[in-house]
């Protein structure tokens, strides 16, 4: 983690600075940006690691820089909030953030996140890759990864909100594995706090509405009562 490059995004000039200085003394290379316009040159120019974003910024906010960057990438996104809502920090974990720390923050907790999430993203990153494939067939359902949607028989596209496939894809690259749900946190959205545990009980709710021909007896998704979750049915790639 020492080389790792952090780009620190907040229109208030201090805490940049803060940040800045004090990750610098543990050996991170540090780049700030007051706002979206400079944090995309320093993404075409320069490999980044992490992004530590302000949500509340006056020209353009973190909830839309955070959609811009998942448009085409999957670098990390720590989210900074003043915000006492749990809408806003919802709202950017399901666009994919990977943690959140709220305004006004110990240094020392913002780094222990930032290793958390760069540990994260190393695990991921030396797994098995899955096939790379456009459609993957998951028991009656064809799932299109480009589109992000599934179809039945008749072939008809039934989208698939943004949490609902990342979701859908956890289970895809890992068939008949039983889940926790901080398993299926940390895979999804990064693992930020525990009043979110409940929240994949919904996704999975909501996933199962759309993919289960009874919901309330799900054969594709299956519960496993104090363990968690597993995808039963078959999956082959076309």
């Amino acid at each position: 983690m020492g080389d790792a490059h952090i780009v620190v995004v907040d229109d208030h000039s201090d805490i940049r600075d803060l940040v800045r200085r004090y990750l610098e003394q543990y050996g991170l290379k540090v780049t700030v940006a007051e706002g979206g316009a400079t944090l995309r040159r320093v993404l075409e120019r320069k490999a980044v690691d992490l992004i530590i974003l302000d949500i509340m910024m006056p020209d353009e906010d973190g909830i839309s820089l955070c959609r811009q960057i998942r448009a085409s990438g999957t670098t990390p996104i720590i989210f900074l909030t003043a915000m006492a809502e749990d809408t806003d920090r919802i709202v950017g974990l399901e666009l994919g953030a990977d943690d959140y720390l709220a305004k006004p923050f110990n240094p020392r907790e913002l780094l222990a996140r930032i290793r958390a999430v760069l540990r994260r993203g190393s695990s991921v990153a030396h797994r098995p890759a899955m096939p790379e494939r456009n459609v993957v067939r998951v028991g009656p359902w064809r799932v299109s990864m480009g589109r992000q949607e599934i179809s039945g028989e008749d072939g008809v596209g039934i989208p698939l909100s943004a949490a609902e496939f990342r979701l859908l894809r956890v289970f895809i690259e890992r068939p008949g594995l039983i889940l926790s749900r901080e398993q299926l946190l940390d895979l999804t959205v990064g693992r930020s706090a525990d009043v979110f545990d409940r929240s994949i009980d919904n996704q999975v709710s909501r996933l199962r509405k759309k993919i289960e021909e009874n919901p309330k007896s799900p054969s594709i998704i299956k519960t496993h009562w104090g363990g968690g979750y597993s995808l039963s049915a078959e999956v082959a790639f076309e």
